[in-house]
């Protein structure tokens, strides 16, 4: 069984009004995304212990192992992408009831939590990703992972909303200011009932 890039849940130019355009999308989903699925495959064709296996399980068996760093890196972008293009939507930037309640109890208000997450984005120093995760607690929280980790891959949380900050996301819209593109994800982009679903 091979690892398949996932289809969109919306045209490559419905985002395009709120700050991701198509240009964006087509290189970023059609391009970056399928060469990871395509490496991932050529992996787990290599190595028997990993044929049969789900992503999540090929993630367990090959992060924090220097050898299967390759394996790992595709294996978590991969994952790390299903999530992100599921965290943007063309209606984006509404945040429902539950959890915005979650939220003001973890930040003390929405403004804060935006600013917690963009500081963890900015923060992140060359390729990596900022989530808003939640904890084996119940509680919420952003951090921030290098490369293609991800809160999966830790053991740090649940990953709720991600946002890739690796430079290809954003460079043919806002060129090297990654603020502009986290503030345009918070405030346009983000989909926020996506993250209440996946609370625990």
């Amino acid at each position: 069984m091979s690892f398949e890039l996932p289809a969109l849940n919306y045209a490559h130019a419905a985002l395009a009004a709120r700050g991701m355009s198509q240009e964006t999308l087509e290189l970023h989903h059609d391009k970056h995304h399928q060469a990871y699925v395509t490496a991932l495959n050529g992996f787990v064709e290599a190595n028997a212990d990993l044929q049969g296996k789900s992503l999540e399980e090929v993630i367990a068996l090959t992060y924090g192992d220097d050898a299967r760093a390759p394996i790992f890196n595709n294996a978590g972008q991969h994952w790390n992408h299903i999530h992100f293009w599921n965290a943007l939507s063309p209606n984006g930037g509404g945040i429902p009831g539950k959890l915005e309640t979650k939220i003001t109890e973890a930040f003390g208000t929405v403004d804060a939590f935006k600013a917690a997450f963009k500081a963890a984005a900015i923060g992140q120093f060359g390729s990596g990703w900022a989530w808003l995760i939640q904890k084996a607690d119940g509680a919420l929280a952003v951090t921030k992972t290098p490369n293609g980790v991800n809160p999966l891959a830790t053991g740090e949380g649940t990953a709720l909303l991600g946002l890739d900050v690796w430079e290809h996301s954003y460079y043919v819209d806002f060129r090297n200011r990654r603020p502009d593109y986290t503030t345009n994800f918070l405030d346009n982009l983000a989909n926020y009932e996506f993250a209440e679903a996946n609370l625990a």
